[in-house]
């Protein structure tokens, strides 16, 4: 333990960390911002500095404010549906019933699907002509919907397919919220006369605030960088209906091959992520500071 108290020695334990974070976080992003302010195709050599103009062609562009608008609508749809749900399910769950474990185990079974998976499974459910979703509905007399071909509706039909798949991830934090509340509490409000939407409202969802902050922080962070399932699912079509802005960065970078643009476009997002991710470390410490 003394050994560790020598400066020098610090040093060389974290040297391999620092030298990995440097080559694999620092330069990426270091180099994606240099060439935000350049015109160029395919890296620095031949790049021209065009200051701010990328930036300026972002905002002005209609294509750049459309994936804005469809990932921070898609980030709120998904990210509140999949705390809703987790927080049922948890409720649920945190009673004792018959077969609760089977059941726990069938809700937590789509979060261990790959994404490609499960894109695939809800492209087939979407199908109009013989998909499981139209399919039923005809049988209920019923027309067929274009799930994904409408674009008024395709981008709400991935936030479908994004709530299965992690409206469980929700559910283990909330879960666990729930289990670390002492039982006393609902005694005592028991013997007051409580009601049950009275201990939900005066005692659950007071203690449970710090989870559901932290479930829904972490699931919009992860639905703001949202492109795997809109690159199976529907390519950002149709048009651009459901275009996200990691869909947009991989568009103008691998299809035009406008590295600056693209690379302006990277830093936005950059920004925003770092905010959200910066309110989430807030948090941890001022819980860590309880």
């Amino acid at each position: 333990m003394r050994a560790l108290n020598r400066p020098w020695l610090l040093l060389v334990l974290l040297a391999p960390a620092a030298a990995l974070f440097l080559l694999l976080t620092v330069y990426p992003l270091a180099r994606v911002f240099l060439l935000s302010f350049a015109a160029s195709d395919h890296g620095f050599e031949g790049a021209r500095f065009v200051g701010l103009e990328n930036y300026a062609e972002l905002l002005q562009g209609r294509s750049f404010r459309r994936a804005a608008w469809n990932t921070a609508f898609f980030a709120l749809v998904a990210t509140v549906a999949e705390v809703l749900v987790g927080l049922g399910l948890a409720l649920l769950l945190d009673r004792a019933f018959a077969f609760r474990r089977a059941l726990t185990l069938v809700v937590l079974a789509p979060y261990v699907l790959s994404t490609i998976v499960v894109a695939a499974i809800w492209r087939a459910w979407f199908h109009y002509d013989v998909g499981f979703l139209n399919n039923t509905l005809r049988a209920l007399g019923l027309d067929g919907v274009p799930w994904l071909f409408d674009p008024n509706i395709a981008l709400l039909s991935i936030a479908l397919a994004d709530v299965w798949q992690n409206a469980p991830f929700c559910f283990l934090i909330l879960y666990a919220g729930l289990r670390s509340v002492p039982p006393e509490l609902y005694e005592a409000a028991r013997i007051d006369g409580a009601g049950a939407w009275l201990r939900f409202r005066d005692i659950t969802l007071p203690l449970l605030l710090p989870y559901l902050f932290v479930a829904a922080l972490m699931r919009t962070l992860d639905a703001f960088k949202l492109f795997d399932k809109v690159y199976a699912m529907t390519g950002g079509g149709p048009g651009n209906a459901t275009e996200t802005l990691s869909m947009h960065v991989h568009r103008l970078a691998f299809r035009f091959f406008d590295i600056g643009l693209a690379s302006a476009a990277a830093v936005a997002m950059i920004l925003v992520a770092g905010t959200l991710g910066a309110a989430y470390a807030v948090q941890l410490l001022r819980s860590e500071a309880r």
